[in-house]
C-alpha cells in the first residue's frame, strides 16, 4: 500500500502548458498515481488510488485534484519536459517496487520515446535491479549503444544489492578496460563486493586504484575501504587507513570500534570510543553499542556502568538498539537487576529487547523467568524470531526442562514458521545431554533434516565426558576431529573421558596426536577487576605481586572446606600420578586463585566477581559452594556457559550446568 501524499496548494513561476500523451498499465496492474509534475521549478506530488497510473501536469496555483475516475492516463509531455516527466513517473515505480509495473512501464516508454535515452535507461536498470529483477537490468545495460559512468555505477550497485558480487567485479574489471574513469561511487560498489566475497586481495587492487584516481581522502570511498578490511578480517589494514585519514567522520569512528569490539580487541575498542570522544566525535547508537559489546566480552561491569552514564549524558536511554545493548550487557557482566531495570525502562521494546532479556535470564540460569517473559512477549503480540528460541532452549537447557524443552522446538516451525537452524539443534543435544538423556540425543542428531555441525557434536561429547559415556564420546569425538581437526576442545574432552575410565594410553596416545597435528589446549584462564584492574591467573600461577598471601589464603579456605565435608574430584586431573598430587593440582585451579585474590581485596560484605575463559570444572564447582558458606559471601562466577551465583552452599544453575 502507497501512502496518500497530502494536498497543497504551492505557487510558482509562469511555465508553458505542455501537450499530452496517453498510455496504460497492463489490465492485470493494481495501482494507480497521480503526480503533478512540474517542468524547472514545479512541485512532484504522488499518491494512489486503484487500477490505473494516471500523470497530472498543473499550472502554477492550481490545488492538487484526484482524478481516479476513467480507465485512460493522460500526461502532458514535450521535449523539453521529457526528463522531468520520466523522473517522476520512474520514481512512483521505485515506490511500488513490483516488476510488473516497472515491466509495464518500460515498455510504453519504449513506444513513446523517439531515441534512446540514457537517462531513462540508466533509472530501468535501477528499478529492476531494487525489485530484484538482475537479468532484466543487464539486458537493458547490455543493450544500451551508449553508457555514462551512472550507467556502470548503477548496474554495479544493482549487482551488489542482489548478491551477485563476483558479476559486479567482472563489471567493474570491463568498465576499466573501456576506460571508463571511476568515481567514489563505483569504488563503494566494487568494494562492498570484495567484502562480502572476503577477498582481501581483490580488496587491496582496488585500493591500489583508488590511490591511482586520487580517491584515497575521499570519505565515502576511505570508509568503504575500512569497511572492507575489517569485514575481511584484516584488521592492522583497516587501522593503518584509519590512521592516515585526515578528518574521520563518526562513520568511520565507529567502523573502527565495532571491528576491534568483533575481533574480541575489546580493550583496543574503547580506548578507541575515548579517543573518539577526546576529538570532538559525538557518539551515536551506532558507536555506543560497538563499545557496549566490548564492555561484554571484558565482564567489565564499572567500565559497562560508566558507559550507561555517558548514554544518559548524550540522551540517548529511550534509544531502543541502545537499551537492547545495556541489557546485554549487563547480563553478560552480571547484574540481572540492571538488566531487568533497563528492560522495564525501555519505552519502545523490539523482538531483540525481550530476546535479549530472555537470553539473560537463561544465562543466570533463570529459566523459569525466562519461560515466563516469552509468554508474556506472546501475549503482548510480539513475535519470536530464531534468536528468541534460542534464549527460551537455552533456558530450558539451563534448567533441566527437557519437557518444556521440545515442546518450545516443535512450536517454531509449527506455530511461528521459524525453520530451527544448526543452533536450535545444538540446544536440544544439550538440553538431553545435560539430562543425561545421551541415546536420545544421538538419535535426534540422526533425524536432523542436515548433517550435524561441529557444534552439535561437540555439545555431544561434553555431555558424554560428565556422564562418562565412552562409547558415545568415540562416537561424538570421531565426527568431531573430522569437521574442525584443530578444535583443542575435542582432544581435551577425549582426554577426560580416558582418564576418568584409567585408560592412560589412550590419554598418551590423544596428546601425542594433538602434537602432531600442531593443536595447542587453551590454557584456562581466571580473571578478577579490582579498581578498575584486571588481576588475571592461571592454574598454579605464582606472578601475583600477593603470591604468598593468595597461596596461604587459600591454603587455609582448602583445610576449612574438607573439614566440612569437600571432597576433591581428582579424576579430573589427566596425569598418572598419586592422589595426593592430583589434589595438589586441583588446589591451584585459576578459579580458586582468582576467588582466594578476591577475598583479599573486596570489602566484607561486597560479592566477587570472577570470570572463566572455560567452563568450570566440577572439582572448582564444588568447591566453590563450600567456600562460599564458609566465608558467607556471595561467589558471582561467569565461564564460557554460564552465570553461577555462588551463595549459603547452594549454586543458582542446580548443579546442572
Amino acid at each position: 500500500m502507497v501512502t496518500m501524499a497530502a494536498a497543497v496548494s504551492l505557487q510558482f513561476p509562469a511555465t508553458p502548458a505542455l501537450p499530452s500523451i496517453k498510455w496504460q498499465l497492463p489490465s492485470n496492474s493494481s495501482t494507480t498515481f497521480h503526480s503533478s509534475i512540474f517542468h524547472d521549478h514545479r512541485y512532484k506530488i504522488i499518491s494512489a488510488s486503484c487500477k490505473e497510473l494516471s500523470v497530472q501536469t498543473f499550472e502554477p496555483k492550481h490545488e492538487y485534484i484526484n482524478n481516479s475516475g476513467g480507465n485512460n492516463v493522460e500526461a502532458l509531455y514535450k521535449n523539453q519536459g521529457e526528463q522531468s516527466v520520466n523522473d517522476t513517473v520512474l520514481q512512483s515505480s521505485s515506490r511500488v517496487n513490483k516488476a510488473i509495473q516497472i515491466k509495464g512501464l518500460h515498455a510504453q516508454f519504449i513506444k513513446i520515446r523517439s531515441k534512446e535515452d540514457i537517462y531513462v535507461n540508466n533509472n530501468f536498470i535501477h528499478m529492476y535491479a531494487k525489485c530484484g529483477c538482475l537479468d532484466d537490468a543487464r539486458q537493458v545495460f547490455d543493450k544500451m549503444s551508449e553508457r555514462n559512468l551512472v550507467s556502470w555505477n548503477t548496474i554495479l550497485a544493482g549487482c551488489v544489492r542482489n548478491g551477485q558480487n563476483e558479476e559486479a567485479l567482472d563489471i567493474f574489471s570491463r568498465m576499466h578496460s573501456t576506460g571508463v574513469k571511476p568515481d567514489e561511487f563505483t569504488f563503494g560498489s566494487v568494494l562492498k563486493a570484495c567484502s562480502k566475497l572476503e577477498i582481501v586481495e581483490r580488496g587491496k587492487g582496488i585500493h591500489a586504484q583508488v590511490v591511482k584516481f586520487g580517491f584515497e581522502f575521499n570519505i565515502f570511498a576511505a570508509s568503504a575501504l575500512v569497511d572492507m578490511y575489517v569485514k575481511c578480517r584484516s584488521i592492522h589494514d583497516a587501522n593503518k587507513l584509519f590512521e592516515e585519514l585526515p578528518g574521520r567522520d563518526l562513520v568511520l569512528w565507529t567502523a573502527m570500534i565495532s571491528a576491534y569490539a568483533q575481533d574480541g580487541q575489546s580493550i583496543k575498542a574503547l580506548k578507541l570510543f575515548c579517543q573518539m570522544q577526546w576529538s570532538g566525535i559525538k557518539p551515536n547508537t551506532f558507536s555506543f553499542t560497538s563499545a557496549l559489546v566490548a564492555c561484554c566480552s571484558l565482564a567489565r561491569l564499572d567500565q559497562g556502568t560508566q558507559f550507561h552514564a555517558l548514554v544518559v549524558k548524550y540522551g540517548l536511554q529511550s534509544d531502543t538498539p541502545v537499551g537492547n545493548s545495556l541489557i546485554t550487557m549487563y547480563s553478560k557482566c552480571g547484574s540481572i537487576k540492571d538488566a531487568e531495570l533497563v528492560f522495564r525502562k525501555l519505552p519502545k521494546r523490539s523482538v531483540i529487547s525481550w530476546s535479549a532479556m530472555i537470553s539473560g535470564y537463561a544465562y543466570h540460569g533463570r529459566g523459569k523467568e525466562a519461560l515466563q517473559l516469552f509468554e508474556h512477549m506472546k501475549k503482548k503480540g510480539m513475535k519470536p524470531n530464531n534468536v528468541t528460541f534460542v534464549g527460551v532452549l537455552s533456558a530450558c537447557s539451563h534448567g533441566g526442562l527437557v519437557k518444556e524443552g521440545l515442546a518450545y522446538f516443535d512450536s517454531m516451525s509449527r506455530d511461528y514458521g521459524n525453520s530451527p537452524i544448526a543452533e536450535h539443534y545444538a540446544c536440544i543435544v544439550d538440553l538431553l545431554g545435560r539430562a543425561g538423556l545421551l541415546e536420545e540425543a544421538v538419535d535426534f542428531i540422526g533425524r536432523m533434516p542436515f548433517a550435524a555441525c561441529d557444534a552439535v557434536w561437540r555439545t555431544l561429547l561434553g555431555a558424554s565426558r560428565v556422564h562418562n559415556n565412552m562409547e558415545i564420546g568415540l562416537l561424538a569425538a570421531e565426527h568431531l576431529m573430522v569437521l574442525a581437526p584443530h578444535d583443542a576442545s575435542a582432544y581435551v574432552l577425549l582426554s577426560n573421558i580416558y582418564a576418568a575410565a584409567g585408560r592412560w594410553e589412550d590419554v598418551a596416545r590423544v596428546r601425542k596426536k594433538m602434537d602432531d597435528m600442531g593443536v595447542e589446549k587453551e590454557a584456562g584462564l581466571s580473571w578478577v577487576e579490582v579498581r578498575g584492574k584486571m588481576h588475571r591467573f592461571v592454574a598454579r600461577d605464582r606472578s601475583h605481586p600477593q603470591s604468598e598471601d593468595i597461596y596461604a589464603t587459600l591454603q587455609l579456605l582448602t583445610k576449612q572446606i574438607i573439614e566440612a565435608g569437600y571432597k576433591p574430584y581428582t579424576k579430573l586431573v589427566l596425569h598418572d600420578v598419586e592422589d595426593e598430587l592430583k589434589e595438589q593440582y586441583l588446589c591451584h585451579h585459576s578459579e580458586k586463585l582468582a576467588i582466594a585474590f578476591g577475598l583479599l581485596s573486596f570489602p566484607l560484605g561486597k560479592p566477587i566477581q570472577i570470570v572463566k575463559n572455560l567452563r568450570v570444572c566440577v572439582d572448582c564447582h564444588t568447591a566453590t559452594k563450600f567456600i562460599s558458606k564458609i566465608v558467607r559471601r556471595e561467589i558471582v562466577m561467569r565461564d564460557a556457559s554460564r552465570f553461577h551465583h555462588f551463595k549459603d552452599g547452594i549454586c543458582s544453575c542446580g548443579d546442572y550446568w
